[in-house]
């Protein structure tokens, strides 16, 4: 029997763009089997469009104050696995997945001869270039793994975002779900990297979604406040085991690099230095912000 896809999707504010993604979720040539919209309360008239447009197509899934990405995809994931679903695909309501894009996920498991529990697209912006914020981060560091998933067609990962990965049921089974504390920003990173610290995923290029954001912005140059987060939630994954001891120096350097980055495009205002501060001195408060190796 064929597995099961769900299909979850996490909007705010934007049901025009949410249109168009679940046009390109209905347009699919392997079938979606559910679509879930989970709503983080929007002001928009964005719930009541599903239930007026799409009832008995989409279900909705209503929060009852916005909790963010992390918070979307964590229910919307949990809803999606208490009901059985043997892949939930993730995605925001500004990805428009091409025509092929789910059944090239799903054709890539039998390309590998490690099991996946995560499988992410080409995510380009709508001139066909990559999107900078859903670069795929690979693995480097096992060169043999490397070369054997090339030879497929496939790259394996250390990293992906929450822009059409497709996820295993049993990686919710053994890793749990993305953490809400997270809000914004980082969240699907460090869940990916729970994941696939120990098990296998892979970046598959032919499936193609585009990320219709106004622009191909990176964190640094239209993040605004929302930086604060970045600085936040890199200092969580740096106390949490979603990495290796080898690893968080890299994070480190991530962290240093882009807040010098971030505070040369702003010109050093003082704005834009208490941001950072702030989130570095949430980021070191004492208590346990991300769980522990499983």
């Amino acid at each position: 029997m064929a597995e099961s896809v769900t299909a979850v999707v996490v909007t705010y504010n934007r049901k025009d763009l949410l249109r168009e993604a679940l046009a390109a979720l209905a347009a699919q040539q392997r079938p979606v089997d559910r679509v879930l919209v989970v709503d983080n309360a929007s002001t928009d008239g964005t719930a009541d469009m599903i239930r007026d447009e799409y009832a008995g197509q989409v279900d909705l899934l209503a929060m009852p104050d916005n909790q963010g990405g992390a918070g979307g995809f964590h229910e919307g994931m949990k809803a999606a696995y208490e009901a059985g679903a043997d892949w939930v695909w993730l995605m925001d309501d500004d990805t428009l997945p091409q025509p092929e894009a789910l059944a090239k996920l799903l054709e890539a498991p039998a390309r590998t001869d490690r099991e996946p529990l995560l499988l992410y697209s080409k995510a380009v912006w709508t001139d066909g270039t990559l999107h900078p914020m859903n670069y795929p981060g690979f693995e480097r560091h096992r060169a043999e793994l490397m070369v054997k998933a090339a030879e497929r067609g496939l790259m394996p990962l250390r990293t992906a975002t929450f822009v059409s990965l497709l996820v295993k049921r049993e990686a919710i089974d053994r890793y749990g779900l993305p953490l809400k504390r997270f809000f914004i920003w980082s969240d699907d990173i460090e869940y990916t990297a729970r994941v696939m610290l120990r098990d296998a995923g892979y970046f598959v290029p032919e499936s193609v979604v585009v990320h219709k954001t106004k622009t191909p912005y990176t964190a640094i140059s239209t993040s605004g406040e929302r930086f604060y987060f970045h600085i936040r939630n890199t200092l969580y994954m740096l106390r949490g085991s979603a990495w290796t001891t080898f690893e968080k120096p890299s994070l480190v350097f991530i962290l240093f690099t882009s807040s010098l980055a971030y505070l040369q495009y702003n010109r050093f205002h003082p704005r834009n230095v208490a941001i950072i501060l702030r989130g570095l001195r949430d980021g070191l408060k004492p208590g346990a912000p991300v769980p522990a190796r499983p």
